[in-house]
């Protein structure tokens, strides 16, 4: 586990025509990562299930005056690996690389005990969360392989890194996330320019963490905007040589 920075400030052009995809980019953390990569000189690609979220951010960024996303539509539940395939062909045509991914989409599930948990929600989390970003992956490596310095990070969570009671499949499928980042990160080492981390984000103001904890008052809790330092610096040229590392905004 390792820190960001402290009081790390990314340069206005940090990610200056950089092509960055991220996953789950309707709303919530996605939603505004993509913004802030954008704002940063990067041409975002938008990744979800929702069209009318992703015009919204589509939108957003363009009013703002960055450089033209695009949005690619895709349920992670429902696609299978030739979707991820010709995902990955479609970017390659028309940018001819990838310089960043950003593994953000999740879903919560239940949380209840192993005992009572429903099979078929168990297979579900497991899937948009562990194998999906696998298949994603596994698709996008050979654009990434073109960047001259690219990053790859999935999203964990403290639960991910220490099992506790009524997490479930949730937290399986993010402990399993951060294995997958930790093989990736020691395959890819060598002969890529290729670096993988985990990025924990802490308590933030979602709409998961609203499902996870409906009682809490959210007013109380960080925004996503506070925590997009880490994101650029994982994603940026300033965090090189770091990979394989489960990165922690706040505890």
């Amino acid at each position: 586990m390792q820190s960001i920075p402290a009081n790390y400030q990314p340069a206005a052009d940090l990610l200056r025509d950089r092509i960055i995809l991220v996953t789950g980019a309707g709303d919530g953390i996605g939603a505004v990562a993509a913004k802030t990569y954008a704002a940063h000189g990067a041409t975002v690609i938008l990744l979800g299930k929702t069209i009318p979220k992703l015009e919204a951010v589509y939108d957003e960024i363009e009013k703002a005056g960055h450089a033209q996303p695009a949005i690619y539509p895709l349920d992670l539940e429902g696609a299978h690996f030739e979707h991820y395939l010709q995902l990955a062909d479609t970017v390659d045509k028309e940018f001819g690389r990838l310089d960043g991914l950003l593994h953000n989409a999740a879903i919560l599930g239940d949380r209840m005990m192993v005992e009572q948990y429903d099979l078929k929600l168990w297979a579900r989390v497991l899937h948009v969360n562990l194998t999906a970003p696998f298949m994603l992956s596994r698709a996008c490596i050979p654009l990434l392989r073109k960047s001259e310095d690219a990053s790859v990070m999935f999203t964990s969570t403290g639960v991910a890194q220490h099992g506790s009671a009524y997490w479930g499949a949730y937290g399986v499928s993010k402990a399993g996330a951060d294995n997958l980042m930790q093989i990736m990160a020691d395959e890819l080492e060598v002969n890529t320019q290729i670096r993988v981390n985990s990025i924990d984000p802490g308590i933030v103001r979602t709409r998961m963490r609203r499902q996870a904890y409906p009682a809490e008052d959210a007013s109380r809790l960080p925004t996503p905007e506070s925590i997009m330092p880490g994101y650029l610096y994982l994603m940026g040229p300033d965090s090189q040589g770091e990979t394989g590392v489960i990165f922690r905004i706040r505890g």
